[in-house]
């Protein structure tokens, strides 16, 4: 079902029982997967790949350049999984060449009204960007994060798997995962309880992360100290050691 006002160039692959509404532009090198929603009013430009069961609300402008000076013209990729929900208004650039050509969003994610995920960004699945949260150049997302309302994401950070951001946090530093950030200055809150809960984290797990956190942010070790206690006392559990191993591999050093 493609709306008569919908202008669809030629070059675009369009899947089986995808709808296309009133007024929306799909540009050359788009490839539209199975069961894909496009409402009225959406501008979407290639190369752009959206996988299938991914419904788009009006006014969202998907696979645009990215607004980055370096930009040239270099032909770069914007990629979207399967069954995400975009809304409205919502703005994803492409990659850059010099950050890899490519933005990258994975399954199953809800990015509410204003956000926007700039290029180079890699995301993954199972998330909520709550409305007009934005994510700067270069940023990693894991999976299973919710990010509050208009937060901002700096740069190059990385998000962690499980983490919790809360509204109008300004996110400088790398977000734990399993954990709670939140502030205009954003700090740690420990282990995200709640959420992993409801993820069906076992008590022992969530026991054990919040003895983590604890050796982190209240046990008046410096962070090279709690990671070794935590590496003697807790090594070996799946996420322990991806705790550990996010904090060890940070660039930009971690919210504490």
């Amino acid at each position: 079902m493609i709306h008569p006002t919908a202008i669809v160039s030629s070059h675009a692959r369009i899947g089986a029982d995808v709808s296309i509404g009133p007024y929306s532009l799909i540009g050359e090198d788009v490839i539209i997967a199975d069961g894909v929603e496009i409402a009225g009013h959406v501008v979407i430009e290639g190369p752009w790949e959206i996988g299938s069961g991914t419904i788009i609300y009006p006014f969202a402008s998907i696979g645009l350049p990215p607004q980055d000076l370096k930009f040239k013209g270099e032909k770069t990729r914007l990629t979207l999984g399967k069954r995400n929900v975009i809304r409205e208004n919502v703005t994803m650039n492409r990659g850059t060449a010099a950050g890899g050509s490519l933005t990258s969003i994975g399954d199953d994610n809800l990015i509410m009204t204003q956000c926007h995920v700039a290029h180079d960004c890699i995301v993954g699945s199972h998330n909520i960007m709550a409305n007009g949260a934005s994510l700067a150049g270069h940023v990693v997302m894991g999976d299973y994060i919710f990010i509050g309302a208009f937060t901002g994401v700096h740069q190059f950070c990385r998000i962690g798997n499980h983490a919790f951001i809360g509204a109008y946090s300004k996110i400088v530093k790398e977000a734990l995962p399993y954990a709670r950030t939140d502030g205009r200055e954003a700090k740690c809150y420990g282990a995200n309880t709640l959420g992993l809960r409801r993820r069906g984290f076992s008590k022992e797990s969530i026991h054990q992360i919040q003895h983590a956190f604890h050796l982190l942010l209240t046990s008046k070790l410096n962070t090279s100290q709690a990671l070794e206690r935590i590496k003697a006392e807790l090594s070996g559990l799946g996420e322990i050691d991806y705790l550990v191993e996010f904090i060890e591999n940070s660039q930009r050093g971690v919210t504490k």
